[in-house]
């Protein structure tokens, strides 16, 4: 492959991330698809509808993730949450800071995307905000902390971390298929959990659950079967076009904030270029907006008070803050992590979960003071 075709390539990897993006962020805004509207919905009413679409979606992009992966279209070792490098610590502490801070924030990372889609100033804020908690986590004052203190408490392990793996080790068994059999059974048993909830069976809910789950599996293929490169003509070594880690990515949206805003501040620098995290942001809002603006949802909306300012700005920071260490939100890690049954996703979703109960009794304290 000549340098010309590998620049052609990569501008199709990006055409097709930022379609995909879009699509997520349609059927995000159409359905009202949100972690935290779910955890919300639970903690506060007991109505478990929307952790169902979750559910759903989860489940899909496993089954999907697992199918591509034994088909042989995409290696599923190659991915930051299959690398064997179990920084469990990191991705508890990061999911707690991250589920604390997408409840002050009224959602998380792909919440904060679509509500400034359909007018959010409120979010435009968070997302300024948290973009630059998480490049100051990334490379800044909080990433110095975060590798001298969470980051070294991890174990490794010879197989990788993903659970598929660990099984298929320790018994001797196939890799490929026992992944796709454990697939099959955890995904699967999601997509029926979601199935079998009273009334769930709406267009609505379908829409969401098989919609979110399949953007995850097609963001998959887009980075790793579409935009990988066995040998690139200047180095020779295996590539991943458009990534910001140098491996195989799908949807996640913390780091990703934060090299939009880089690419935004930098942008006559030639070194700075687009990547799949800056393209699939941009591709968030702009579905979003198409949906408002079909349906006639779109609204400006501001903050109501000092202390609602307040709040968002400090769910931002924590957000971006909590994102970077666990390596992923409730997207990179909930969605696009758990799909390859990676433990470090386990663990990240747990420390989320924690936090935004705690974030709600926190809010609700608040009220009882008003």
């Amino acid at each position: 492959m000549e340098i010309a075709d590998l620049l052609k390539l990569q501008t199709q990897v990006l055409w097709a991330a930022f379609a995909v993006a879009v699509a997520f962020g349609f059927i995000a805004q159409r359905t009202h698809f949100c972690t935290m509207g779910a955890i919300s919905d639970i903690v506060n009413m007991g109505d478990w509808t929307r952790m169902r679409m979750w559910g759903m979606a989860v489940g899909v992009a496993m089954v999907g993730f697992y199918a591509m992966a034994w088909l042989g279209w995409i290696d599923p070792d190659k991915s930051i949450y299959t690398t064997g490098r179990v920084i469990w610590l990191s991705a508890l502490v990061g999911g707690a800071l991250f589920g604390f801070g997408m409840v002050l924030a009224s959602g998380c990372g792909s919440k904060t995307l679509v509500r400034i889609g359909a007018g959010s100033l409120k979010s435009l804020v968070v997302f300024f905000v948290m973009g630059l908690a998480a490049f100051a986590t990334l490379r800044g004052v909080f990433g110095v902390l975060r590798v001298n203190t969470v980051d070294r408490v991890a174990f490794d392990v010879a197989a990788g971390g993903a659970m598929p793996a660990w099984i298929a080790s320790g018994f001797g068994l196939d890799p490929a298929l026992t992944a796709l059999c454990m697939a099959v059974l955890v995904g699967g048993g999601l997509v029926v959990w979601a199935l079998m909830g009273s009334g769930f069976r709406t267009a609505n809910n379908l829409f969401a659950g098989l919609g979110i789950g399949l953007v995850i599996v097609a963001m998959w293929w887009v980075s790793g079967s579409l935009g990988f490169v066995p040998e690139h003509p200047e180095t020779l070594d295996a590539v991943y076009l458009g990534s910001n880690t140098g491996r195989m990515e799908s949807l996640t949206f913390t780091a990703p904030m934060a090299y939009a805003l880089d690419w935004l501040i930098f942008f006559s620098d030639t070194s700075k270029v687009l990547t799949f995290g800056v393209v699939t942001v941009a591709g968030v809002v702009v579905g979003a907006l198409v949906c408002a603006l079909l349906e006639g949802s779109f609204r400006w909306e501001g903050f109501r008070s000092t202390q609602d300012t307040a709040l968002h700005i400090a769910g931002g920071a924590l957000m971006g803050i909590g994102g970077v260490t666990a390596l992923g939100c409730t997207i990179g890690q909930g969605l696009s992590g758990l799909s390859t049954l990676s433990f470090v996703s386990v663990v990240a979703v747990t420390g989320i979960v924690l936090g935004a109960i705690a974030s709600l009794r926190f809010q609700m304290w608040l009220l009882e003071r008003e």
